[in-house]
Parts: structure tokens; sequence; C-alpha cells
């Protein structure tokens, strides 16, 4: 039986919690790095306490959280979660899994149908990484999605962090599951900093392996506890300290939340790159019954330059198909 854990990203909006434990809000002297590190380690049954007990009163109700969602569930889930919120992904769920509830529904269809379906979810190669990963469990697995990790990561499109996921939500196995919400927790939290690094370090790593729960269904808790309470409560943006269950213990507020010194945060452009004009590009094939014509992708954007970048990478990324006579489709195979 499939056993499901829940799990988060972005949230529109925060639901009630309750009082965290009283805290001063006076700053203490700052702790090295090494030396909080080892006191949170040491300290990590209360906060897997708290944190879980907080998780069991304001988890959101999310359909990839329910028993019924499955492992197929989960793993869809955490192909359109990526770096898009609940908001956006909770219409594509819903349609994706009525039409294909099973991975040899999606692996039946010619790719294009599962880029079309992903619609303006962003970054639709994920659509084809997870029509990859449908059709390579029906071919290896008989069409269930593997249980141990080593088989998931095996899958197309599927990496450390989502093998972990769909192995520690769908099958409630012992995986550090490292996502951006986790990451700023275990580093305000724990390490003290504002922000954790812009790509996954092996001392977080290692730090969330030593967290990490020795059973199993704990850890497995622990793993959707700590990520909820990313998304929302320690945000990027206006953490809610005064609700946070653990603020107690945070290295971070304790400190007098001293600012990043990291290096720059990345932020995200959309208007005018070749992003914007791949989507509108895209836009108009899945709107399409047919192949369409190039005169159709012209009038979709002014700068011609640009718009052959965009469409030439389109088709590198097998997103779209070209034909004869200057007409372009979604693949097909």
């Amino acid at each position: 039986m499939t056993a499901t854990f829940p799990h988060s990203a972005t949230p529109t909006a925060s639901p009630a919690s309750p009082t965290p434990p009283a805290a001063s809000d006076s700053p203490v002297p700052p702790a090295s790095p090494t030396s909080r590190t080892s006191a949170a380690v040491t300290d990590a049954a209360a906060l897997h306490t708290s944190v879980i007990a907080w998780f069991e009163t304001n988890a959101r109700d999310l359909p990839w959280r329910r028993p019924e969602a499955g492992a197929w569930g989960v793993m869809v889930s955490e192909f359109m979660l990526q770096q898009t919120p609940v908001s956006r992904v909770l219409p594509v769920y819903e349609q994706w899994l009525a039409r294909w509830p099973r991975p040899a529904d999606l692996a039946a269809e010619a790719p294009g149908e599962a880029v079309r379906a992903w619609g303006r979810l962003g970054y639709p190669r994920r659509a084809l990484r997870l029509h990859g990963a449908a059709q390579a469990i029906t071919e290896r697995y008989g069409g269930d999605v593997p249980r141990e990790h080593a088989q998931l990561l095996s899958l197309p499109g599927i990496g450390e962090y989502t093998a972990a996921a769909v192995a520690s939500f769908a099958y409630g196995q012992r995986h550090a599951v490292l996502d951006t919400n986790v990451r700023r927790v275990f580093a305000r939290a724990v390490t003290g900093a504002q922000y954790p690094p812009n790509a996954t370090t092996a001392a977080e790593r290692k730090l969330a392996r030593a967290l990490l729960p020795e059973d199993a269904e704990t850890a497995a808790r622990w793993a959707a506890s700590s990520m909820e309470l990313g998304a929302l409560i320690c945000t990027a943006k206006n953490e809610e300290c005064t609700r946070c269950p653990i603020a107690a213990r945070c290295a971070w507020r304790l400190s007098g939340k001293p600012a990043h010194e990291g290096a720059p945060r990345r932020g995200q452009t959309y208007a005018g790159t070749d992003r914007q004009v791949r989507g509108r590009l895209l836009a108009v094939l899945r709107d399409a019954v047919g192949p369409v014509p190039q005169t159709a992708l012209d009038a979709v954007w002014d700068e011609p330059v640009q718009r052959a970048r965009a469409l030439d990478g389109l088709v590198a990324d097998g997103l779209v198909e070209p034909l004869e006579n200057g007409v372009y489709r979604l693949p097909q195979s």
C-alpha cells in the first residue's frame, strides 16, 4: 500500500498556527556556525517534535497529499511544483490526473500531448521529462512507480531531489529531502544565515542527514513538515517569526537577523526574454489542431532574430517538431 506524505511549494496564503514558545527579541552574542550546527543536531529531537506538531495542525489539504494520489500523483506534483506556485499547479494537476491516472496512460500518448496539457506552467521541458519517466516506468516496472531510491533516480528527468521526495512522500522512506524551502529553514534555524547558497552544497546535505530522524516514518513526516514550514512561515520574504514553532531556537533570529552576506541572490526576469518568446510560440502550437505555418509563429513576436533563436531552441529541446514546407507541430514521437 502506498503511504502519501505531504509536501509543499510557495503558497498564496498562510493558515493560522499555534503561538510558538516565548522567546526574547533581544539579540544574543552570535555563536560560530560550527557550534550552532552542533547544538542544533544535538537538539534535533526537539526540532522534530515542534515542527511536526505544528505541521499536524497547519498542513494544507492538497490533492497530492491524499492517500488516493498514490506514488504517481506524488511524482506528477513534484515535476509540476518545480519553480511553480501551488495556485498555478492545482488546476493543471487535477486535469492531468483525470486524463492520465497511471503512468501507462501518459506513456501511450504522443509527447506533444504532454506539452499541450502542460499549458502555461512554464519550463515545458518538464512535461517531456515526465512523459519519458512514464514510458520508462511502463516499460521497466510494469506501470508502477518504483519504490527504491536508486530505481527512481534512474528514470529520465529525475534527479536527487525528486527521487528522495517521491521515496519519502509516497513510500514513507527515510531520505533527506532538500528543496529551497527546507534549505532556507535549515540556513536560518541552524546555521544562522538569512538565505542558503544559490546551489545546494555538500555541507547542506551533510547537515540534512545529521538532522534526519532515525525512524523512517518520523523522517518522512519531518521532511514534509520542514518543507511546509518554509513554505508558509519561514518564507523568503516577510517571514512570520511570531508564528514559528521553533522561533525560540532559531539561530538567525537569536542573532538579530543579520543580513545576507553570501553571493547575490539570483533574480528571475521574464518580460522580453527568450523564455517569453518560447512561451508565446508554444502557446500557438498548443492551441492549434494541426501543424502551424511559419507565418503564424512570426506573428507572435516582432524581433526576428530573437524569435528565430527561440524557435530553434524549442526544436533543439524536442518541444517542437519541424516539418516540410515551413510548418511546425508539437512532437509526435
